[in-house]
């Protein structure tokens, strides 16, 4: 095993395999103690695209506020999922279908199109020129926006869906989709998620679709496989110690480098990794 592929499994925390169960108890009480240990907090907060990963988080956050809520009984701890679609989402039954396997304490919608709309107005108004793959990167950032505010407004916390077949390649908005303040999935790769959606009996459709960020207008539902040049199939053998492919090899150790910036905080007069 090369020792980049070494370095980066062990930063991602991938086992070679997993027991589903497993994994989903070691979510969930992460979940709970962390609820436990942070008195004020009594919610958790997530948006829901009707993609396997919100999916996952969000079922995982519901049996935790369900347990919470019987082991102490204290009825404030609620998980609350946020649909938040630009205008018309395309895939909107995926999300509702996500929903309804969840079966969260609310059920919110908030539509950021006319949000992410003043921003680009606003700011090409000052000559700067917006792209189609910038304006997507509002988008996120605003979803992420609405989610805090929702928190605030229940001491609650935002939930994260990053997980390790997306974390490793930067694959989300710096601020976005990459802000959150817990993070369930992290140690999973796709593969795994999936194992565990079947175990906890989750539709078929709602983790086999083809991922997508579907940000961008120019390419509406973009595969994130053609997005990364690399399949998450790929992805996850590379993660979990198999031999992949040579290109393969080379591309996601690409994207690990490419991304370095994205997997650390503001960077300080004390900070030198990015020097390298």
């Amino acid at each position: 095993m090369k020792k980049l592929q070494e370095k980066i499994i062990a930063y991602e925390h991938v086992l070679p395999q997993i027991d589903p169960q497993k994994e989903i108890r070691r979510s969930v009480d992460f979940i709970k103690d962390y609820l436990k240990t942070n008195s004020f907090v009594k919610s958790l907060v997530l948006g829901v695209s009707g993609g396997q990963d919100s999916t996952l988080a969000g079922k995982l956050c519901q049996m935790a506020v369900n347990e919470l809520r019987q082991e102490t009984g204290d009825d404030a701890y609620q998980y609350i999922a946020v649909r938040l679609p630009y205008d018309v989402q395309a895939d909107a039954q995926d999300v509702a279908d996500a929903i309804a396997f969840q079966e969260p304490d609310q059920d919110l919608t908030v539509n950021i199109k006319p949000a992410v709309d003043a921003v680009v107005k606003s700011v090409t108004e000052t000559g700067q020129k917006i792209t189609d793959f910038n304006k997507g990167n509002v988008k996120a950032r605003e979803r992420m926006v609405v989610q805090y505010a929702i928190a605030g407004a229940n001491q609650g916390v935002v939930i994260g869906t990053d997980h390790a077949a997306e974390n490793f390649s930067g694959f989300y908005t710096k601020y976005g989709d990459g802000a959150a303040d817990l993070t369930p999935l992290f140690r999973l790769d796709k593969r795994q998620g999936k194992q565990m959606l079947k175990a906890l009996h989750c539709p078929e459709h709602l983790y086999m679709k083809a991922p997508t960020a579907d940000l961008e207008e120019d390419r509406p539902a973009l595969p994130d496989e053609q997005a990364l040049g690399v399949t998450y199939e790929e992805v996850d053998d590379y993660l979990e110690g198999k031999d992949v492919p040579a290109k393969a090899a080379q591309r996601i150790e690409q994207l690990w480098l490419k991304s370095e910036h994205k997997r650390h905080l503001p960077i300080t007069v004390f900070d030198d990794f990015w020097k390298k």
